[in-house]
């Protein structure tokens, strides 16, 4: 690997690197911002829906105009957005202020996420892309893993304001690696259209879908605004079909995408795991600090053996993914996925012990850096090279989706038990319930050897 490939891989890793420990860094600072704003959790908890809600709607978006545009161009404007709303958020003197920043910050990130995806394969050959997918997943779980412990250290010896002013040198570091060694030619099409329509019904629908889910917990699904929000979100998601037959090649979603039946394979799978990897950074977290009086911030290091193994399956992964192929990777990974929920609730007891998790912990964290690595190469080489960056945000939305309606699933029917362990015990067997669905899914329809191009794509 020459110094150039190699500088490039690094400012794509910083860019990922910012954008997941972001995600979970702020989780620790909720405390602080109540207090600085003198608000509830409630509204203080919308610091971090806001981000995700942007970032999770506007991903397949930001992957879209990432392959028509160019994806330095998406990458500069995304990591400019997020940098600059970093400051803003930082200097907040409101909560609608930095609530605000940070919803803007998610939509910097949906631009970035998918241009880095794009940009990270093309660097490499393609007998190589699996390092693609190892190194992204792989840095994105060290940020994962990082973002609480980053976060509780510079909110109690600094400031939460400091968990916001720390991206912007490391987003100004990774723009300038790219504008100095990453080259990549812009589409040679010179007629390149926006699908209005397909960005507003895809995006309408799905902001209404997760506001329901989220608003669900709190007040039943028989509220008639939720019942009201689901219908009408049915209603858009089916109006972004019908506009994606009318557009043509200029479609937010092209035809040749949608009726990618591997790839249609492997959004499935990840829909049906992410529910899983959701529950867990929920769950095991109130499991600590109920039952053994964990603060947030040794609850936080109670999920290393989870997270840490993910991030390190995933660099694993790799080069494995491109030794043996798609298909072996993603079915070990998702029946790790299935195994280690089964042996986290069989670990949970009244007066039990956190060492009798950490066995399940460690095999989901494996099967979260095995599957998610490997599905995302599987997906993104199962369709053509210019439409990399869009396969990489639908892959992501999908995660999205998957977890927020296996956490409301689940959340639901934690609350219907009696106790919390019996809630957290019923909450980990339906999550294995939801990966044996995705493993099966795997076993029979995703994947391939990788071979010449990519993975074999199935029609």
């Amino acid at each position: 690997m020459d110094r150039k490939t190699l500088l490039s891989l690094v400012a794509m890793g910083l860019g990922v690197f910012v954008i997941a420990n972001d995600i979970t860094a702020m989780n620790v600072a909720l405390p602080a911002i109540e207090q600085q704003f003198d608000t509830g959790v409630s509204t203080a908890q919308w610091v971090i829906n806001a981000y995700a809600l942007c970032f999770g709607v506007l991903i397949v978006t930001g992957g879209r105009l990432a392959d028509l545009f160019g994806r330095r161009e998406a990458f500069f404007l995304g990591a400019g957005i997020f940098a600059g709303l970093s400051l803003l958020g930082g200097a907040a003197q409101t909560e609608a202020w930095l609530i605000a920043c940070r919803a803007l910050m998610g939509i910097g990130g949906a631009l970035m996420w998918p241009a880095i995806l794009g940009m990270t394969y093309a660097a490499l050959p393609s007998d190589k892309a699996g390092l693609a997918g190892g190194l992204i997943i792989g840095v994105a779980g060290l940020g994962n893993a990082l973002g609480p412990l980053i976060g509780g250290a510079l909110t109690e010896f600094l400031s939460w304001r400091w968990i916001l002013f720390a991206n912007v040198p490391i987003s100004l570091l990774a723009m300038t690696v790219v504008y100095l060694y990453i080259h990549q030619p812009k589409p040679e099409d010179d007629e390149r259209r926006i699908d209005y329509g397909g960005i507003v019904t895809l995006s309408l629908g799905l902001v209404l879908f997760m506001v329901a889910l989220d608003q669900a917990i709190d007040v039943g699904w028989g509220d008639p605004l939720i019942i009201g929000a689901v219908v009408a979100s049915a209603v858009l998601l089916v109006s972004f079909v019908l506009v994606e037959r009318r557009v043509g090649p200029y479609a937010l979603v092209p035809r040749d995408v949608m009726r990618n039946r591997s790839f249609a394979a492997t959004c499935l799978a990840v829909l049906l795991m992410s529910g899983t990897f959701f529950a867990t950074l929920l769950y095991v977290p109130q499991y600590l600090q109920k039952e053994f009086d964990y603060s947030a911030f040794q609850s936080g290091l109670g999920l290393l053996p989870f997270m840490g193994i993910f991030a390190l399956s995933s660099f694993v992964a790799g080069p494995l993914y491109n030794r043996l192929g798609a298909k072996l990777i993603v079915s070990v990974g998702s029946a790790s996925f299935f195994l280690g929920p089964l042996l986290i609730g069989l670990g949970i007891e009244s007066n039990g012990a956190f060492t009798a998790i950490v066995p399940g912990m460690i095999l989901l964290g494996i099967g979260v850096g095995l599957f998610y690595s490997a599905a995302t190469t599987a997906a993104v080489t199962s369709v053509d090279e210019s439409r990399s960056s869009l396969a990489g945000g639908i892959i992501y939305m999908f995660q999205i989706a998957g977890g927020s309606v296996g956490l409301a699933i689940t959340t639901t029917v934690f609350a219907g038990q009696s106790g919390l362990i019996s809630g957290l015990h019923a909450a980990f067997d339906l999550n294995a319930a939801l990966a044996l669905g995705g493993f099966l899914v795997t076993l029979f329809f995703v994947g391939g050897r990788l071979g010449g191009k990519g993975v074999e794509p199935a029609g």
